[in-house]
């Protein structure tokens, strides 16, 4: 053999070498990392990260909707800070990765670090022992999200036991604002000065907000849960006179109904999560103000927040009374019910089962009038006739007063006549068939 032909045959090997090499990295890379994206327009990002070996399926098991900019952090955000949300989730897993949001922040979010930990019996912001992991974004402890954009961590193992809060701390060095927010959380979570994200202790902890930030989803590695149920609306929804740090919210109810369902082995009822997806004010049709919208209409966001929540099998909307409560005119039923027969079509499209509620009454609200009186019904009388949803939950029939059916049971109002008590939350999941959940979208001519 030449000299020539040497170098000819050792090239070719090398590039060999190289080709397979570059096919296993990509195939790595394929099968790896986190999902992260823009926020509505379908995009994926490259997925980064290896989930841990494990039995289990992969079930969105706590989220909530962006809301909006958090009021006073445009310049800086949380610079400097920790911030330590608390979260629920009725079912337990054996790995945890987490989204993170930048919608409505104007300016880069840069995260040195970020942990998950369970929280502990105190009832604070202190970690169960032994629980605090450190979490990383395509294998790096620290991540930048552009404004508009989310993130998802690399999934890590942690044992979280079912019915438990668990705590997810961020920390930023420098102004990254405005933060975005979930507003109205019905649950306190905390911040503290300079980087302790890794504190087991809550003591630093001194700052109380009953906001979430920029913290959007939880996913869990479960052997309780093969697929998710997103609960979709507004204030109701959002349960926003629930008590607080109580998780009392209808949805917070029908999750440990289906949880003690599974663990019961009962055949007609499947094993899902619920996660909550309402947003106060929420309307099916009008956005709020800004850009991007803080409080997107219901067609704009369902896509966000319904069709990309993780195991997503079935969509529960308890949506329209806002459409009738702030038109300044009067509200058009049809215009509402065609804006939700959209949602379905799109649910479907997706294999998503749909369950609609029928909107609740509300004489003695500051915005009652006898004509929006008669929209709601003439909505409730669209929703059961079947022609809107896949099944119906008659959230009206269950809440109403007997004596005058206008307005909720006296036990079961919270007192502004429109938003339920804790009993009345209770009631709502109460009467939730969950066989109703079962099965797949039926095929629609």
């Amino acid at each position: 053999m030449t000299k020539r032909h040497g170098y000819a045959l050792l090239a070719a090997l090398c590039a060999v070498v190289l080709a397979v090499s570059a096919a296993i990295y990509a195939g790595v890379r394929a099968e790896s990392g986190s999902r992260g994206g823009p926020l509505g327009d379908g995009r994926p990002e490259p997925r980064r990260s290896a989930a841990p070996a494990s039995a289990g399926t992969w079930t969105s098991a706590w989220a909530t909707a962006p809301s909006g900019a958090e009021p006073g952090t445009g310049a800086s955000g949380m610079a400097g800070r920790s911030v330590r949300n608390v979260v629920h989730t009725a079912i337990g897993g054996t790995s945890a990765r987490i989204t993170l949001s930048n919608l409505y922040g104007q300016q880069p979010l840069d995260i040195t670090h970020a942990t998950i930990a369970v929280a502990g019996p105190s009832g604070d912001a202190t970690a169960a022992p032994g629980t605090m992991r450190r979490l990383a974004f395509g294998g790096s402890p620290s991540v930048v999200i552009a404004p508009g954009r989310q993130v998802v961590s690399d999934a890590v193992r942690i044992a979280v036991p079912g019915a438990s809060d668990v705590l997810v701390t961020t920390y930023s060095p420098i102004p990254s604002g405005p933060v975005t927010f979930h507003a109205r959380a019905r649950q306190i979570s905390y911040a503290a000065p300079g980087d302790r994200t890794e504190d087991m202790s809550g003591a630093a902890y001194t700052e109380q907000t009953p906001y979430w930030r920029y913290l959007t989803a939880l996913d869990l590695l479960s052997n309780e849960s093969v697929g998710t149920v997103v609960a979709f609306g507004d204030s109701i929804t959002d349960g926003v006179t629930s008590t607080m740090d109580a998780d009392r919210r209808w949805t917070d109810v029908l999750g440990e109904r289906l949880r003690r369902a599974a663990a019961s082995a009962s055949g007609d009822v499947p094993r899902y999560s619920v996660v909550n997806e309402g947003i106060s004010g929420n309307q099916v049709l009008a956005d709020g103000p800004g850009r991007p919208a803080g409080n997107a209409s219901g067609l704009n966001r369902f896509g966000r927040d319904v069709l990309e929540r993780t195991g997503a099998k079935a969509v529960v909307i308890d949506l329209g009374v806002n459409d009738i409560l702030l038109d300044p005119g009067h509200a058009d039923p049809n215009r509402i019910t065609g804006g939700l027969r959209t949602l379905v079509s799109e649910a479907h499209a997706h294999g998503l089962k749909v369950i609609g509620a029928t909107l609740m009454p509300f004489q003695g609200h500051l915005r009652y009038r006898t004509d929006r009186e008669q929209v709601r019904q003439a909505v409730n009388a669209q929703i059961r006739s079947g022609t809107v949803f896949d099944a119906v939950v008659d959230f009206d029939k269950a809440l109403r007063d007997p004596y005058d059916p206008r307005r909720l049971r006296p036990d079961y109002d919270s007192g502004d006549h429109l938003h339920p008590s804790d009993a009345g939350f209770r009631r709502m999941a109460e009467v939730f068939d969950l066989t109703s959940l079962s099965g797949a979208a039926p095929v629609r001519a």
